[in-house]
């Protein structure tokens, strides 16, 4: 008799609804409260598990909280990955962002509302610090493999990486603080247009 094989999809399928409830919850009661006012076991009252359950999936509070953005940042990263691998790094990254982005869409209420609560307060900014300093090292590895030799000390690479995920957060300030008509991708799309001339 055959074993079945459908159990280790199910058992990650549930592991990471389980990941996304706490992520909401979490959310939801920073919103209400505030972030500097909410408990790991709150989180985990309303999101109906233990705090052992919380602990097996997060190691505090904001990472719960920066869940949802992890998992965008790493589904933006599958995107520069899959890029040909000739292509040169900045066109790889504008061409990724603008099939991430245009997939999915302008920013959804989560993103916006998480996004207007780390601006609201400063205490959540070093632990986005960390979020933005693990995709940068991952985004760097990638760019790496496609400068190769010609940056041996890895300015250029290190660079490039850092200018790209400058480019997204200056976008999405002005996309919160204006909020025009103009989209979202299309402010990251003219953004990354004029960050990369001088990468071109």
């Amino acid at each position: 008799m055959s074993v079945p094989t459908t159990e280790p999809g199910l058992r990650e399928r549930k592991k990471a609804a389980t990941r996304q409830a706490l992520h909401e919850a979490a959310l939801r009661l920073a919103l209400e409260h505030g972030p500097d006012r909410i408990t790991v076991e709150a989180i985990a009252d309303e999101a109906g598990v233990s705090r052992r359950t919380f602990s097996n999936y997060f190691a505090n509070k904001e990472e719960a909280l920066f869940h949802g953005h992890l998992v965008r940042t790493r589904l933006l990263l599958d995107k520069v990955r899959a890029r040909p691998a000739e292509e040169p790094a900045w066109a790889a990254l504008s061409a990724a962002a603008e099939e991430f982005y245009g997939e999915l869409g302008d920013l959804d209420a989560e993103w916006a509302a998480q996004s207007r609560l780390v601006r609201r307060h400063p205490s959540l900014a070093a632990a986005q610090a960390q979020t933005f300093a693990a995709m940068e090292r991952e985004l760097a590895a990638e760019v790496a493999v496609r400068v190769g030799r010609a940056d041996p000390l890895g300015v250029r690479t290190q660079l490039i990486a850092a200018v790209f995920l400058s480019t997204l957060r200056v976008a999405l300030n002005v996309w919160l603080e204006h909020h025009t008509e103009t989209t979202y991708r299309d402010l990251v799309r003219d953004a990354l247009a004029e960050a990369g001339r001088g990468f071109s």
